[in-house]
């Protein structure tokens, strides 16, 4: 199992910047990609980003410019800066990290962080 903690979320200005953090914990060593997913209320969970253990990036279009997503391996945490952010940014934020065991891909998401911005 693999557990994820966030923090980092808040209550910001539009244009503001806020950065996320996601500490993995459990079995950890199996770890393949984390990244970040948002939900907004009425809406569908939708990716931000993620990123490999090798470091390799995936950033949804409409976030590219502005979100960067980051990972310190020796830490086991993977980090989301935003910068620019739209009051349409506003979303609760789910840490999700995936490992791979005898070829079989399994999913964890962390609690969500609450990300509100302000007009």
């Amino acid at each position: 199992q693999v557990q994820l903690v966030e923090s980092g979320g808040g209550l910001v200005q539009a244009g503001g910047s806020l950065r996320l953090s996601c500490a993995a914990s459990g079995s950890i060593f199996s770890i393949n990609a984390m990244g970040w997913y948002r939900q907004a209320p009425g809406k569908q969970r939708e990716l931000v980003a993620t990123i490999t253990s090798g470091g390799s990036t995936n950033t949804a279009d409409s976030m590219k410019g502005r979100f960067t997503i980051s990972r310190d391996n020796a830490k086991n945490t993977v980090y989301l800066q935003m910068n620019s952010l739209k009051p349409e940014d506003t979303a609760v934020y789910y840490c999700y990290a995936d490992r791979f065991v005898l070829g079989v891909r399994y999913d964890y998401w962390g609690q969500g962080t609450q990300v509100t911005v302000s007009s």
